[in-house]
């Protein structure tokens, strides 16, 4: 098993360890400042979900909170897993 397949089997395991589910779940991610990067982000999240994003002092980042609901942690699981193919992110 891979890293990154022993991050997410824990990652899961945690999730259901301290969330009950369907929950409301809160994202932190930090993005180069671009519309690409904004874009990807934005469509990491449902519409329903609220996602605020903050711009750095030097304007080089953004930072992304978003609280979405999800129903199981297979799913919160899945939107890191999208969050991973945006260059230059950093995960909170």
């Amino acid at each position: 098993m891979s890293e990154k397949e022993e991050f997410y089997k824990k990652l899961g395991t945690q999730l259901e360890e301290h969330h009950k589910f369907p929950s409301t779940y809160l994202f932190k991610f930090i993005i180069p400042n671009n519309n690409r990067s904004i874009a990807l982000a934005e469509e990491l999240f449902t519409p329903k979900a609220v996602v605020t994003f903050r711009e750095s002092k030097t304007g080089k980042y953004v930072s992304v909170t978003g609280k979405d609901k999800m129903p199981n942690s297979a799913a919160v699981i899945a939107t890191y897993k999208l969050a991973e193919k945006i260059e230059g992110l950093m995960s909170l």
